[in-house]
């Protein structure tokens, strides 16, 4: 199967059942939020989404490679696990770089609002 496949299924199942070895070992991840190194760190950071994050989806727009880069195009949807339960969105595009085996050694998201966009969702007066 190939790696733009893999994605596509990863972004409509995301977070549950992502695909690993598709990541090299020493995978640099970087977003608005938290940069790191390493597979390890990675599926750590997915697991959080999947403990904290509630009704957690990822909508894929766009995928398109070209080279030995894959840009995806996406809105992530959430609820935050508060008693008032915010739905929150963020709309962005990542940036994901191929080693010569094929394995992705770079994953940089990119986001169209800033963090603090985010955190005022939270706080949003629910639309009558």
């Amino acid at each position: 199967m190939d790696i733009l496949q893999i994605l596509k299924d990863d972004y409509q199942r995301f977070p549950d059942q992502q695909t690993y070895h598709i990541y090299a070992e020493d995978v640099y991840f970087k977003d608005p939020m938290t940069e790191f190194r390493g597979i390890q760190r990675y599926q750590k950071m997915i697991r959080f989404i999947q403990t904290f994050f509630l009704n957690c989806k990822m909508d894929l727009h766009q995928i398109q490679q070209n080279g030995n880069i894959i840009r995806t195009d996406w809105t992530l949807h959430w609820n935050t696990p508060l008693p008032w339960k915010p739905p929150i969105s963020i709309s962005g595009w990542s940036e994901l770089t191929l080693n010569p085996e094929g394995k992705i050694i770079s994953h940089i998201d990119y986001w169209h609002c800033s963090r603090l966009d985010v955190l005022k969702q939270h706080f949003a007066m629910p639309k009558a």
